[in-house]
């Protein structure tokens, strides 16, 4: 398996305690939280139950099975109730270990919202004092949250830990392309994002032409439609989102400028954009070092996948119909590097964070992130591509990140120190330039006299 070593030796960790632990896990669907349950479960004794969107009888008459045949080898009948069949496990595990998974926990809690209370009943009187492992896992990141672990909840306080499953990184997404070259690791990084699901629809045998061709392209192919299917299952209201979606990759950002474009009220698009954020789909983000209640907010997407699909696919299929898989594919390849941009800022930012917890960087950044606003210097707006500072702010990494084929020339390596001018020259200044196409020779001299950092796509995998 790919990935995934830390989520699985924290689980593991928590089943050998040889007490009660009960860890709650979630993650936008896709992101791998079967597969991690899966691999933990695999050559022990667990009991894994995979919760179905059905009524509560027929959930608990599935349960039931599971359970039956997992401690007394055969079914014989369904428990009448939920209380009966938790009891169950209390009294067979009365001398010995129980691990028990629910799987998309939220499909029975929301048929059945008693059985939260339920299950807080049997935790509080038997399983706290039993080694018992309960692991409840969910793809609904709001219902886990706040209905889960929430202060209303009845299961408030009592889960030993909580684990929220994220994306892979461009690194971690890189190891399925073993075949591809660094940049062609980033282009399909660029495009599906550190989604598993999605990573295992590209082959390393194709170039990445082809595998937008079939995998992307292609009428019937998974992810041909996946952004819309998804929003279908999670959203009442799929409309008004698609547009919020569409708005965002097309580069409306703040808050006025996307209800303006889909010409909606600011206050309703606000309640929608909260909701996209709940599913991990966009995030809200401020200038490197300002507070969280700056005016200077803007979304961005978090999933580059659902950028790429609604940049390209959303508003575009009809004419890629007509012009063909093929050449479909090769007209969205020709503008990739643009469209890789944003991505490239966002691989840049995770490549800061790794050197960061491994202490390669001149210090331990209280923050890391773009910066844009207003350069005294020049009297007009700037911005910095990635900027990296310390906890009080007196030291500071100042990075341009460039995607683009031709070498980077001076003019770029100026526009940097200059904008690193609407910071104070009392600050400590360190400079960095990650270049796809390289680096001029002048550019390279004075990056050797004054101490600057010069780095390509190869270094960001060393």
């Amino acid at each position: 398996m790919i990935g995934r070593s830390q989520e699985l030796e924290q689980i593991n960790q928590l089943s050998l305690s040889g007490h009660f632990e009960f860890l709650v896990m979630y993650g936008r669907r896709r992101v791998g939280k079967t597969t991690i349950l899966q691999e933990f479960a695999r050559g022990r004794d667990v009991i894994f139950y995979s919760s179905q969107e059905k009524n509560d009888s027929l959930n608990l008459r599935d349960f039931s099975r599971e359970l039956q045949r997992h401690f007394d080898g055969q079914f014989i009948a369904p428990f009448p109730s939920w209380e009966n069949a938790f009891a169950y496990i209390t009294k067979k595990a009365s001398d010995r270990q129980a691990i028990l998974i629910i799987d998309e926990f939220p499909f029975i809690a929301e048929e059945n919202p008693s059985i939260k209370s339920i299950l807080q009943h049997e935790i509080d009187h038997r399983w706290k004092e039993q080694n018992i492992m309960l692991i409840l896992c969910g793809s609904s990141v709001s219902f886990m949250i706040n209905d889960i672990m929430g202060y209303e909840s009845p299961l408030f306080g009592r889960s030993t830990c909580s684990m929220e499953v994220l994306p892979f990184d461009y690194l971690d997404s890189a190891a399925f392309f073993p075949e591809y070259s660094a940049e062609n690791k980033l282009i399909a990084y660029g495009i599906l994002g550190g989604i598993p699901r999605y990573l295992n629809c590209f082959s390393s045998e194709r170039s990445v032409r082809e595998n937008v061709e079939t995998a992307i392209l292609k009428t019937g192919s998974f992810l041909n439609d996946e952004p819309m299917m998804a929003l279908r299952m999670e959203l009442r209201e799929p409309n008004v989102y698609n547009s919020i979606l569409e708005a965002i990759a097309r580069g409306y950002n703040k808050m006025t400028e996307i209800a303006d474009c889909i010409h909606e009220d600011k206050n309703k698009c606000g309640k929608y954009i909260l909701t996209l954020q709940t599913l991990r789909l966009i995030e809200k983000r401020v200038p490197c070092g300002e507070p969280e209640s700056s005016r200077k907010t803007i979304y961005v997407f978090t999933d580059h996948f659902y950028r790429f699909w609604y940049h390209y696919i959303f508003s575009n299929k009809s004419y890629y119909d007509l012009l063909g898989k093929k050449d479909a594919s090769a007209e969205i390849m020709a503008g990739i590097s643009d469209f890789m941009g944003l991505a490239f800022e966002d691989i840049c930012r995770q490549f800061f964070m790794r050197q960061a917890r491994l202490r390669k960087l001149p210090f331990v950044p209280a923050c890391i992130g773009k910066w844009w606003g207003n350069n005294p210097s020049i009297r007009a707006q700037d911005d910095i591509d990635l900027l990296a500072l310390d906890k009080k702010k007196t030291e500071g990494i100042f990075c341009e990140c460039k995607f683009t084929n031709r070498p980077m020339p001076m003019e770029e390596y100026d526009d940097l120190i200059t904008a690193s001018m609407a910071f104070p020259d009392s600050m400590k200044k360190h400079f960095w330039f990650i270049s796809k196409g390289g680096f001029t020779e002048p550019v390279r001299r004075r990056a050797m006299e004054e101490g600057a950092v010069l780095l390509t796509l190869e270094d960001l995998f060393e």
